[in-house]
């Protein structure tokens, strides 16, 4: 087959893929995603719908799928996508490294928080800061964190990351990176993969579910990003966690995961009470009505706490 180097990242519906040493038919759906090493497809397998990445990069590929291998000795849950294949695709053209991962259905992170409560903001990223801890006790850094890398599927609602091409081992220099979620891109940090880089990127990742088209940095760096965050009543609540992430003063991810638990408790608290607290005794026939109906209201948001609480409180035991 004949298919020139600058096609490899674009490949049509329908292309058919044959691996050379496991001897794997493969055929492409559609395109999921790209980045600096290759394109990740949607393809047909034998076994059902898989996630085939293939670059122009043997050791790049190589490194991904070391990544990935040693994912899947970390105890605890799943920490990347599930690796399936790894061969080599021949063409008239050259051979083209690939490998094969699960397929995670679901929604992109940003998508997902649509029409959704900021409860949902805290319950994802507590999910995501429970993942990066186990990935940081591990010895690596996501690096290219952003929503573009993360899946939400479910029920019940669950982050999962799909590309983890950018992860980069403690102390080296981060091998991908997205300017907005790039804290050297704001000025408040180096390019070195360190934790706090990571933690730099998950509040990035709350700001820009708040502002889904982004932004761009206009040379203030934290001055403006500060800005964006008392003009949104959402991040307001997170203003605390934010501010730390940003300024890199976590030094690990279960410190911010208790903050942002914290913060979640905190809102729920104060919007519970706030209706209360202002309550005068009917006096009339009406005024009872109205009182009743009043109160049937706060019972239900309250029971309706008492679920996500509950629900919050479930996601954390899966966590630990």
């Amino acid at each position: 087959m004949s298919i020139k180097k600058s096609q490899v990242c674009n490949l049509s519906p329908d292309t058919k893929i044959l691996g050379k040493w496991h001897k794997q038919p493969y055929k492409i759906v559609r395109e999921l995603g790209n980045g600096a090493t290759g394109s990740v497809y949607l393809a047909e397998s034998p076994k059902g719908l898989v996630a085939l990445k293939i670059g122009l990069n043997s050791m790049a590929i190589t490194s991904e799928v070391n990544v990935l291998k040693h994912f899947s000795k970390v105890q605890g849950q799943i920490l990347g996508p599930s690796l399936i294949d790894v061969d080599d695709w021949v063409t008239q053209e050259g051979t083209f490294p690939f490998y094969v991962m699960e397929y995670l259905k679901g929604q992109g992170l940003i998508p997902f928080m649509q029409g959704k409560g900021s409860e949902w903001v805290g319950i994802l990223i507590v999910q995501l800061l429970g993942d990066l801890d186990r990935l940081h006790q591990a010895g690596w850094v996501f690096g290219d964190l952003k929503p573009d890398n993360l899946i939400v599927i479910g029920p019940p609602a669950r982050v999962r990351w799909i590309d983890v091409g950018g992860t980069t081992l403690l102390g080296r220099s981060i091998k991908e990176y997205t300017e907005f979620f790039d804290r050297g891109y704001w000025g408040l940090g180096t390019r070195r993969a360190e934790i706090t880089y990571d933690l730099f990127s998950v509040s990035m990742i709350i700001i820009n579910i708040c502002y889904p088209k982004r932004f761009e940095k206009n040379g203030e760096g934290l001055k403006q990003l500060k800005e964006k965050i008392e003009k949104h009543p959402t991040l307001k609540q997170y203003d605390f966690v934010l501010l730390n992430g940003l300024q890199g003063k976590y030094s690990n991810a279960q410190l911010m995961k208790k903050d942002v638990i914290s913060a979640i408790s905190k809102s729920k608290s104060s919007f519970t009470q706030s209706p209360t607290k202002h309550a005068k005794k009917p006096t009339t026939t009406n005024k009872d009505s109205r009182g009743e109906k009043s109160n049937g209201l706060i019972e239900t948001f309250l029971f309706a706490s008492f679920l996500l609480l509950a629900y919050i409180l479930y996601l954390f035991g899966q966590m630990m």
